[in-house]
């Protein structure tokens, strides 16, 4: 059974502590057998990490069970962090591959059962929408289409525009992460942008 590490807390921390060190730092505390850090890195990263792999599943128990494993892979693979990147790299990274690893197993069991399918059986259901005039109903709505077209787009794609234009981090970094180069991110996130604003388009008016 896997331990539940959003029950983490970092009040055992000295409160002057937080925030002042880097990732960096703490990474090396860590390293070096300081548990607490171990928590504050968890504490750091387990929202933006729950953001970053939603759109991949939409999802969120999903999600939430990617960024635990992510948070088992930095606990269990520490020593294998080097200087030679930025952590936070480095762990987006673990939870990109522990995402796509999910991904492939579930295309493998949706293509065993469309085989084991007959032609008469439906693969999908037409929702009921009822429209309600409700803020908060309209909002949640807005929120899920996006949600939807960022979870439709192709991989590529979808992982860029995440990582810069919900985590707001760097160029250079996604370059990193995602492993092409600097040019090939803007250009994927670009096009990203053209397809969502393409499929968005109807709640503009």
């Amino acid at each position: 059974m896997k331990q539940n590490f959003y029950t983490l807390s970092v009040t055992s921390l000295n409160k002057q502590s937080k925030f002042i060190y880097t990732d960096e730092e703490l990474i090396d505390r860590f390293q070096a057998g300081d548990e607490l850090a171990y928590i504050e890195l968890v504490d750091r990263y387990k929202d933006k990490l729950l953001n970053f792999i939603f759109p991949y599943f939409g999802e969120i128990e999903q999600a939430e069970d990617i960024v635990q494993d992510t948070m088992i892979k930095l606990y269990e693979k520490k020593n294998y962090y080097k200087k030679i990147a930025k952590f936070s790299t480095w762990l987006y990274t673990i939870a990109k591959n522990l995402a796509n690893t999910e991904l492939r197993k579930r295309n493998r069991k949706k293509i065993t059962h469309l085989s084991r399918m007959s032609s008469k059986e439906s693969v999908y259901e037409i929702p009921d929408v009822k429209k309600d005039t409700s803020k908060d109903v309209e909002n949640e709505f807005i929120n899920e289409r996006i949600n939807l077209a960022i979870a439709g787009l192709p991989e590529k794609f979808k992982t860029v525009i995440v990582l810069r234009d919900i985590q707001e981090i760097p160029y250079e970094e996604i370059s990193s992460i995602v492993g092409v180069p600097l040019g090939t991110v803007k250009s994927r996130i670009n096009r990203a942008r053209i397809q969502l604003q393409a499929e968005l388009q109807d709640l503009k008016s």
